[in-house]
Protein backbone atom coordinates (compact mmCIF):
# COMPACT_ATOMS: atom_id res chain seq x y z
CA UNK A 1 0.00 0.00 0.00
CA UNK A 2 1.30 3.27 -0.73
CA UNK A 3 1.97 6.23 1.79
CA UNK A 4 -1.37 8.34 -0.23
CA UNK A 5 -3.46 5.33 -0.13
CA UNK A 6 -2.65 4.77 3.88
CA UNK A 7 -3.38 8.51 4.50
CA UNK A 8 -6.62 7.84 2.16
CA UNK A 9 -7.73 5.83 5.06
CA UNK A 10 -7.52 7.88 7.45
CA UNK A 11 -8.71 10.69 5.63
CA UNK A 12 -11.81 8.42 4.83
CA UNK A 13 -12.57 8.11 8.60
CA UNK A 14 -12.52 11.93 8.87
CA UNK A 15 -15.34 12.38 6.00
CA UNK A 16 -16.83 8.94 7.24
CA UNK A 17 -16.95 10.57 10.89
CA UNK A 18 -18.03 13.58 8.69
CA UNK A 19 -20.98 12.00 7.17
CA UNK A 20 -22.61 10.71 9.50
CA UNK A 21 -22.36 13.73 11.91
CA UNK A 22 -24.57 15.67 9.34
CA UNK A 23 -26.77 12.67 8.75
CA UNK A 24 -27.37 12.28 12.89
CA UNK A 25 -28.11 16.06 12.68
CA UNK A 26 -30.11 15.92 9.91
CA UNK A 27 -32.38 12.53 10.15
CA UNK A 28 -31.73 11.93 13.51
CA UNK A 29 -30.61 8.22 13.18
CA UNK A 30 -27.65 6.14 11.70
CA UNK A 31 -26.79 2.18 12.18
CA UNK A 32 -25.41 1.52 15.36
CA UNK A 33 -22.98 -0.32 13.07
CA UNK A 34 -21.75 2.88 11.49
CA UNK A 35 -21.38 4.33 15.22
CA UNK A 36 -19.66 1.65 16.56
CA UNK A 37 -17.36 1.52 14.17
CA UNK A 38 -16.34 5.11 14.34
CA UNK A 39 -16.19 4.70 18.28
CA UNK A 40 -13.65 1.68 18.26
CA UNK A 41 -10.85 3.59 16.81
CA UNK A 42 -10.44 5.60 19.90
CA UNK A 43 -9.69 3.04 21.59
CA UNK A 44 -7.07 1.36 19.58
CA UNK A 45 -3.52 2.14 20.87
CA UNK A 46 -0.56 0.48 18.87
CA UNK A 47 -2.41 -0.67 15.30
CA UNK A 48 0.08 -3.02 13.33
CA UNK A 49 -1.05 -1.03 10.19
CA UNK A 50 -3.17 1.90 9.36
CA UNK A 51 -6.41 -0.34 8.50
CA UNK A 52 -5.99 -1.89 12.15
CA UNK A 53 -7.45 0.92 13.60
CA UNK A 54 -10.64 0.31 11.26
CA UNK A 55 -11.04 -2.83 12.56
CA UNK A 56 -8.77 -4.28 9.79
CA UNK A 57 -10.67 -3.36 6.50
CA UNK A 58 -12.03 -0.46 5.34
CA UNK A 59 -15.04 -1.30 3.87
CA UNK A 60 -17.13 0.80 6.73
CA UNK A 61 -15.50 4.26 5.37
CA UNK A 62 -17.35 3.70 1.99
CA UNK A 63 -19.87 6.59 2.55
CA UNK A 64 -16.14 8.50 3.68
CA UNK A 65 -14.75 7.94 0.92
CA UNK A 66 -17.92 8.55 -0.92
CA UNK A 67 -17.72 12.24 0.78
CA UNK A 68 -14.41 12.65 -0.06
CA UNK A 69 -14.49 12.43 -3.62
CA UNK A 70 -17.86 14.66 -4.21
CA UNK A 71 -15.71 17.03 -2.41
CA UNK A 72 -12.81 16.46 -4.49
CA UNK A 73 -14.67 16.88 -7.28
CA UNK A 74 -16.04 20.25 -6.87
CA UNK A 75 -19.43 19.38 -8.63
CA UNK A 76 -21.36 22.15 -7.80
CA UNK A 77 -24.84 20.37 -7.88
CA UNK A 78 -23.33 17.65 -5.28
CA UNK A 79 -20.91 19.19 -2.95
CA UNK A 80 -21.36 17.73 0.41
CA UNK A 81 -20.83 21.64 1.81
CA UNK A 82 -21.56 20.82 5.44
CA UNK A 83 -19.57 17.32 6.05
CA UNK A 84 -16.52 19.31 4.12
CA UNK A 85 -17.20 21.84 6.72
CA UNK A 86 -16.86 19.63 9.55
CA UNK A 87 -14.01 17.47 7.84
CA UNK A 88 -11.85 20.85 7.64
CA UNK A 89 -12.76 21.86 10.82
CA UNK A 90 -11.99 18.97 12.62
CA UNK A 91 -8.56 18.96 10.47
CA UNK A 92 -7.73 21.73 11.97
CA UNK A 93 -8.74 21.18 15.54
CA UNK A 94 -6.61 18.01 15.81
CA UNK A 95 -3.46 20.19 14.80
CA UNK A 96 -4.53 22.36 17.86
CA UNK A 97 -5.05 19.84 20.00
CA UNK A 98 -1.77 18.05 19.16
CA UNK A 99 -0.13 21.08 20.92
CA UNK A 100 -1.36 20.23 24.08
CA UNK A 101 0.08 17.72 25.98
CA UNK A 102 -2.33 18.16 29.14
CA UNK A 103 -5.71 17.35 26.37
CA UNK A 104 -3.47 14.20 25.46
CA UNK A 105 -2.80 12.79 28.57
CA UNK A 106 -6.66 13.38 29.86
CA UNK A 107 -7.60 11.70 26.90
CA UNK A 108 -5.67 8.87 27.69
CA UNK A 109 -7.05 8.50 30.95
CA UNK A 110 -10.66 8.80 29.80
CA UNK A 111 -10.23 6.00 26.97
CA UNK A 112 -8.64 3.25 30.25
CA UNK A 113 -11.85 3.97 31.58
CA UNK A 114 -14.47 3.75 28.39
CA UNK A 115 -12.21 0.54 27.73
CA UNK A 116 -12.73 -0.54 31.20
CA UNK A 117 -16.64 0.01 30.37
CA UNK A 118 -16.74 -1.77 27.75
CA UNK A 119 -15.87 -5.17 30.10
CA UNK A 120 -19.86 -4.90 30.54
CA UNK A 121 -21.52 -3.37 28.22
CA UNK A 122 -21.71 -2.67 24.49
CA UNK A 123 -19.74 0.57 22.77
CA UNK A 124 -23.13 2.09 21.84
CA UNK A 125 -24.50 2.02 24.61
CA UNK A 126 -25.25 5.38 26.04
CA UNK A 127 -22.87 5.45 29.13
CA UNK A 128 -20.44 4.89 27.03
CA UNK A 129 -21.28 7.35 23.95
CA UNK A 130 -21.83 10.05 26.81
CA UNK A 131 -18.73 9.08 28.19
CA UNK A 132 -17.01 10.34 24.70
CA UNK A 133 -19.08 13.11 24.26
CA UNK A 134 -17.78 14.64 27.68
CA UNK A 135 -14.21 13.76 26.50
CA UNK A 136 -14.76 16.07 23.56
CA UNK A 137 -16.42 18.86 25.49
CA UNK A 138 -13.79 18.52 28.00
CA UNK A 139 -10.64 18.94 25.25
CA UNK A 140 -12.50 19.94 22.24
CA UNK A 141 -14.69 22.05 23.17
CA UNK A 142 -12.29 24.60 25.30
CA UNK A 143 -10.44 25.64 22.30
CA UNK A 144 -11.71 29.25 20.80
CA UNK A 145 -12.53 27.60 17.46
CA UNK A 146 -16.23 25.55 17.52
CA UNK A 147 -17.79 23.14 14.92
CA UNK A 148 -21.21 24.43 14.88
CA UNK A 149 -23.50 21.42 13.69
CA UNK A 150 -26.35 22.68 11.48
CA UNK A 151 -29.85 20.65 10.87
CA UNK A 152 -33.13 19.97 12.31
CA UNK A 153 -33.27 21.08 15.73
CA UNK A 154 -35.91 18.65 17.02
CA UNK A 155 -32.65 16.14 16.55
CA UNK A 156 -30.31 18.10 17.68
CA UNK A 157 -31.72 18.80 20.56
CA UNK A 158 -32.28 15.56 21.89
CA UNK A 159 -29.84 14.82 24.34
CA UNK A 160 -28.57 11.08 23.03
CA UNK A 161 -27.86 12.53 19.24
CA UNK A 162 -26.62 14.90 20.42
CA UNK A 163 -23.52 13.22 22.52
CA UNK A 164 -23.46 11.21 19.43
CA UNK A 165 -22.61 14.00 17.22
CA UNK A 166 -19.97 14.94 19.96
CA UNK A 167 -18.32 11.56 19.98
CA UNK A 168 -18.56 11.43 16.48
CA UNK A 169 -16.76 14.06 15.96
CA UNK A 170 -13.96 13.39 18.82
CA UNK A 171 -13.48 10.03 16.43
CA UNK A 172 -13.15 12.11 13.08
CA UNK A 173 -10.38 14.05 15.25
CA UNK A 174 -8.64 10.58 16.10
CA UNK A 175 -8.31 9.70 12.42
CA UNK A 176 -7.20 13.23 11.35
CA UNK A 177 -4.37 12.69 13.90
CA UNK A 178 -3.74 9.44 12.43
CA UNK A 179 -3.61 10.96 8.98
CA UNK A 180 -0.95 13.81 9.83
CA UNK A 181 1.34 11.60 11.46
CA UNK A 182 1.08 9.68 7.95
CA UNK A 183 2.18 12.51 6.71
CA UNK A 184 -1.24 14.41 5.71
CA UNK A 185 -1.06 17.84 4.74
CA UNK A 186 -4.35 19.90 3.88
CA UNK A 187 -2.60 21.46 0.70
CA UNK A 188 -2.79 17.59 -0.67
CA UNK A 189 -6.44 18.70 -0.95
CA UNK A 190 -6.15 21.40 -3.33
CA UNK A 191 -2.51 20.23 -5.06
CA UNK A 192 -2.70 16.48 -5.53
CA UNK A 193 -6.02 16.35 -6.36
CA UNK A 194 -6.28 14.06 -9.03
CA UNK A 195 -3.84 11.72 -7.47
CA UNK A 196 -6.25 11.51 -4.63
CA UNK A 197 -9.47 11.10 -6.99
CA UNK A 198 -7.10 7.84 -8.77
CA UNK A 199 -6.61 6.06 -5.18
CA UNK A 200 -9.70 6.56 -4.23
CA UNK A 201 -10.89 5.07 -7.07
CA UNK A 202 -8.92 1.98 -6.44
CA UNK A 203 -10.22 1.83 -2.41
CA UNK A 204 -13.93 2.29 -3.59
CA UNK A 205 -13.42 -0.73 -6.15
CA UNK A 206 -11.65 -3.35 -4.34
Amino acid sequence: MTPLQEQLIALGGVFQAAHLVHKLATTGQIHDAALAGMLKTLLVRNPQDTLAVYGGDDYGLLDGYRTLQSALLRDAHNLPRESLRYAMSMLSLEQQFSRRNDLLELTSQRLEQVERKLAHMDITSESVISSCAELYQDTISTFNQRIQVHGDMRFLQHDLTAAKIRALLFAGIRSARLWRQLGGHRWQLLFKRRAMLNALQHRLAH
